[in-house]
C-alpha cells in the first residue's frame, strides 16, 4: 500500500466480511514509503502493519520483500499454509477466499492459483471501460484458454495463493512487473499457476490517458526485463532432461517464453523489413509503382481485417462477460469497442519505447479517484 487512506479500510473490510474463517487468516500490511494515514486505518481494521521506507526501493517487489523479511519474525509462533497477495485498492467477494482455498487444496497446495481479475469503476470513462474488457479478455480468452488446453496461466497484477513455501527464504522478484517475473521463475521450475474462475475480486482502473500511458510503459519495460533475465532458465527448462519421477510441462515454458518476448520490437522488424525488400524491388526488375501499389492494398487490408476482428473480439466479451460487468452505458461500451484495436496495438509502440528507455523509474498509479468511488457505490 502506498499512500492507499482512500482505499485499504474497504479491502480489510471485505476480507473480514468473507465466508472463510476468520482465526484462519491474518491480514498483513506493507505500508511502503507512505507518508498519509495508511498504516493508522489498516492497524485501526486489525491489520498487522509493516511500515517500510526506501525511496530508492520503490516498486512492488521491494515492499513485498520487506514484508515478507518482517513477517518471519512472527512465523515461529504462527505457521501459514499460503500467502494471498492483494492489492491495496483491491476488493474481494464474500467467498472468494473460501474458494481459492478450495483450488489451493484441490491442487495439493503445490501450485500458484489465480483468480478473476474484474474492475471496480469499469463505467467511469472509456479508459477504464478499455482496461476492464483487458480483464475481461484476459480471464475468458487467455486464462481459461490455457486451463482448457492443461497449459499454466500467468500471474496478472495481484488476486494470487502460494505455499509459504515459496518464500520461505525470502522473496526475490523486484523489477518493475513481478508477477511476469514470478510466474516465469516458477514455470522454470516445474510449477504451474492454476485458473480459479470462481473466485472474483475487483480492481480499480486508471481513468486519465496519461495515468494509462505511465502504466503500459512500465509493463513495456518489464516485461523486457523479465525477458532478459528468465528467457534462458526457461529454455534450459524446455531443453533439459526431467528429473526422475517428475513430469515436465514443456508447453507451459514455450508459451511464457513467447509471451515475455519484446513481440512488438519484432513486429516493427519484420514491417521494416518488408518495406525494405519492396523499396529493393526495382533492382532485381519489379516494377515500382505496382509493387508500392500492391503492398499498399495488401497492408491496408490487413489492418482493416485486424481492426475488425479486434473490435468483434471487444463485443464477443462484452456479451460473454455481461453478468460480471456493472451497469455500463451504451456510449461507453461502444466508445470502447472502437478503441479497443488501439488499445491493443498502443503495445507494439510501448515495445518498441521501452527498448530505449534505460531508467524508467516506478511511480505509483492514483487509487479511491472520485469515479471509482460512485462506481463501487452503484
Amino acid at each position: 500500500a502506498r499512500n492507499e487512506e482512500r482505499v485499504i479500510g474497504k479491502l480489510i473490510d471485505s476480507i473480514r466480511a468473507s465466508s472463510y474463517p476468520q482465526e484462519k487468516l491474518e491480514i498483513y500490511i506493507c505500508a511502503h514509503n507512505c507518508t498519509d494515514r495508511t498504516a493508522e486505518i489498516a492497524r485501526a481494521k486489525g491489520a498487522r502493519v509493516c511500515e517500510y521506507n526506501n525511496p530508492d526501493e520503490c516498486t512492488l517487489g521491494y515492499a513485498y520483500r520487506a514484508l515478507f523479511s518482517w513477517m518471519k519474525q512472527e512465523w515461529p509462533n504462527e505457521r501459514f499454509d499460503g500467502v494471498l497477495v492483494l492489492n491495496a485498492d483491491n476488493l474481494v467477494t464474500p467467498d472468494y477466499i473460501s474458494l481459492m482455498n478450495d483450488a489451493f487444496i484441490a491442487n495439493g497446495k503445490r501450485q500458484i492459483i489465480c483468480s478473476y481479475r474484474n474492475s471496480k469503476n469499469f463505467g467511469s470513462n472509456y479508459m477504464s471501460c478499455l482496461y476492464g474488457i483487458f480483464f475481461l479478455a484476459a480471464g475468458r480468452f487467455e486464462m481459461r484458454g490455457r486451463t482448457v488446453l492443461g497449459c499454466s496461466t500467468r500471474i496478472s497484477g495481484t488476486g494470487y495463493l502460494y505455499n509459504a513455501e515459496l518464500i520461505k527464504d525470502g522473496w526475490e522478484y523486484v523489477t518493475l512487473t513481478e508477477d511476469w517475473e514470478f510466474t516465469a521463475d516458477q514455470i522454470a521450475h516445474g510449477r504451474k499457476v492454476v485458473y480459479c474462475d470462481e473466485a472474483e475480486f475487483f480492481d480499480e482502473q486508471p481513468t486519465t490517458i496519461p495515468i494509462m500511458l505511465r502504466q503500459r510503459m512500465r509493463w513495456a519495460k518489464g516485461h523486457m526485463i523479465v525477458f532478459f533475465t528468465r528467457f534462458k532458465a526457461l529454455m534450459k527448462y524446455i531443453f533439459s532432461r526431467p528429473e526422475k519421477g517428475r513430469r515436465k510441462n514443456v508447453g507451459s515454458a514455450y508459451d511464457i517464453s513467447v509471451c515475455i518476448m519484446p513481440l512488438g520490437v519484432i513486429n516493427v522488424a519484420i514491417f521494416l523489413a518488408q518495406l525494405l525488400c519492396v523499396a529493393l524491388g526495382p533492382l532485381f526488375g519489379a516494377d515500382p509503382v505496382r509493387s508500392w501499389t500492391v503492398y499498399g492494398i495488401l497492408t491496408g487490408s490487413s489492418f482493416l481485417l485486424s481492426y475488425l476482428l479486434m473490435a468483434l473480439s471487444a463485443i464477443l466479451l462484452l456479451i460473454l462477460e455481461r453478468r460480471r460487468i456493472g451497469n455500463v452505458g451504451w456510449g461507453k461500451r461502444i466508445s470502447a469497442v472502437l478503441l479497443w484495436p488501439f488499445f491493443l496495438i498502443l503495445a507494439i509502440f510501448m515495445d518498441v519505447g521501452a527498448l530505449f528507455i534505460k531508467n524508467l523509474v516506478w511511480k505509483p498509479i492514483p487509487h479511491g479517484e472520485p469515479e471509482a468511488n460512485e462506481a463501487e457505490a452503484a
